[in-house]
């Protein structure tokens, strides 16, 4: 091979195969950030079954019932209490780890299951009526967010507000 020859290698590599590896590395960061958006997801997937076995443990405080017992007697209202303390410092975790201002349509996906969590817990008159206690010391974009959906839950009655 000649000189020239070398020189037009030289520039064929330049025009087509630098695109084409930048393109390569581009496309493995996105495919391996994805990768890492599924491992937390399903890091917190797993702590929230975690917490249902919890719930499930102490199904004296009625917590997956309908209706609110409002008879529990002063030892089971702290263990409530303690549940849905772990509960909104689950969901806030997610929130952090999870949700973002600009998702894609995996983000999203992800994201919306965690919001039909909260909305199923918000729609609870004794979770919402806890939530000012619940989130103290709390994110506070995450404590503006999960205010909105227990006011949306509850046709906006937030007691305390």
């Amino acid at each position: 091979m000649s000189r020239d020859d070398w020189e037009l290698w030289s520039y064929v590599v330049t025009v087509v195969g630098l695109p084409f590896a930048i393109g390569i590395f581009i496309w493995e960061q996105r495919k391996e950030r994805a990768a890492e958006h599924e491992e937390v997801y399903q890091r917190l997937s797993d702590e929230y079954a975690e917490f249902l076995k919890l719930v499930l443990q102490n199904s004296d405080l009625h917590l997956t019932a309908a209706r609110v017992y409002p008879e529990l007697t002063e030892e089971q209202q702290e263990r409530k209490l303690v549940l849905l303390e772990i509960l909104v410092s689950l969901f806030e975790r997610a929130y952090l780890l999870v949700y973002e201002q600009a998702m894609d349509s995996q983000q999203l996906r992800l994201w919306k299951s965690w919001e039909d969590y909260m909305r199923e817990w918000c729609r609870r008159e004794d979770f919402r009526a806890l939530l000012i206690q619940l989130l103290v010391g709390e994110d506070p974009e995450f404590a503006d967010y999960i205010r909105r959906l227990a006011q949306e839950e509850g046709q906006g009655q937030l007691p305390g507000q």
